[in-house]
């Protein structure tokens, strides 16, 4: 992928869960084949065995290592210490790039490239927000007091990656232009995830994966499920899979409604392994960045509908047929109804396979963010050589 020197990256983000994790791992398997060194620094609180066989599957790939700290969500005392020890240990590393990924992390990582600046290091500094402190409303005193800290942050940044166009107009509406240097960069998928899967012939009409918080809009599948049969006029089936703090909740919601044989629940699983229960893939979310399980169930040959938000559109199409406007259960529901009750409708209504594949892979995805990184890198060299002469 590069002829130059290897590069040290350590790419640190909060919470080892969904995207942005996922992302994580695909640039860090895709540049340690390229001959880079590639380490982790995250939260040690966040996550469970699904993550940490995740991390076991990454960890040959990272030469410099898995760093866990404590890094808590909201803002408080604690985030002292925890910048004194990912100081620490980012010093120890000496990194040439330092990739900050969602609110916490990028702070993090700009704060220590900075200080690390300061002490003759050339570290390129970068942020990709993932959405994160972006799904605010602007309005709000907490969305007012983040933004200002985003606008802030900027003049220790090189340079932000956005993965969506939505991500990059977001962060313009909400904290300003950008005044550092930005670049926008789709995720990808790998070779493997383009393989299609098939559901079995006696699976349940629809599935739900992914955290379960309202955010991620699992109230919604459950109310809209529950209206789609009655549009339909049978009973319809659906798997849900996921883990998150509010899981018991929708589970008694389930319930309570009586749809309990009609709905199960599983742990949080491998997304292929997941579409193989169910015949249609359904993204309720009432917020997004640029949602992975939309470009790998499409990858999959899965047909899925989803809510008109983020960047979805960008991968769906804007136009699409599949897209349905967000927390409007009575929508989602017609278009769950249409999906059974007209075979094709669904699946002809997917982005063209090909097309799709070359926009969406992560060896694009690498290549584009090493370059990238290059460029930073040999600018903070030429600087810092200029300001020795």
């Amino acid at each position: 992928m590069s002829e130059t020197r290897p590069l040290r990256i350590l790419h640190c983000f909060r919470s080892p869960v969904g995207g942005i994790f996922r992302h994580v791992r695909d640039l860090a398997e895709e540049h340690a084949r390229a001959g880079h060194e590639v380490g982790i620094l995250c939260d040690s609180i966040t996550g469970g065995s699904f993550e940490d066989a995740l991390f076991d599957g990454i960890r040959p790939h990272l030469s410099l290592g898995v760093r866990r700290l404590a890094i808590r969500r909201s803002i408080g005392p604690s985030d002292i210490s925890s910048f004194l020890e990912t100081y620490s240990e980012v010093k120890e590393l000496k990194p040439d790039v330092l990739h900050g990924h969602g609110a916490k992390g990028g702070a993090f990582a700009r704060m220590v490239g900075s200080r690390l600046r300061v002490s003759g290091s050339c570290v390129a500094r970068l942020y990709s927000p993932h959405g994160g402190s972006l799904h605010y409303d602007r309005r709000s005193a907490r969305g007012q007091l983040f933004f200002g800290i985003e606008r802030m942050f900027e003049r220790w940044t090189d340079s932000l990656v956005f993965v969506s166009d939505y991500e990059r107009r977001t962060y313009a509406e909400k904290i300003g232009k950008p005044k550092a240097d930005w670049e926008l960069i789709h995720n990808g998928l790998r070779p493997g995830e383009f393989e299609p899967v098939t559901a079995l012939p006696d699976a349940p009409e629809f599935l739900y994966i992914g955290m379960m918080r309202d955010l991620k809009g699992p109230d919604v599948f459950i109310n809209s499920l529950r209206r789609a049969e009655q549009i339909v006029g049978r009973p319809l089936r659906a798997v849900m899979v996921g883990d998150g703090d509010d899981k018991p909740r929708y589970q008694a919601m389930i319930d309570r409604m009586g749809m309990g044989a009609r709905i199960s629940m599983h742990d949080a699983m491998p997304a292929r392994q997941a579409f193989a229960l169910a015949r249609h893939v359904v993204v309720p979310s009432r917020a997004e960045s640029m949602p992975y399980i939309v470009l790998e169930a499409i990858a999959a040959g899965k047909s899925m509908l989803a809510t008109r938000v983020g960047g979805i559109p960008e991968i769906l199409g804007t136009q699409s047929e599949a897209l349905v406007e967000p927390d409007n259960v009575e929508a989602m529901s017609q278009a769950m109804a249409h999906a059974v009750m007209e075979e094709n409708w669904l699946a002809n209504a997917m982005p063209e396979r090909d097309a799709f594949r070359e926009r969406f892979s992560a060896s694009r995805m690498a290549a584009d963010m090493l370059a990238l990184y290059e460029k930073l890198t040999s600018a903070s060299q030429q600087a810092k050589a200029t300001a020795a002469e």
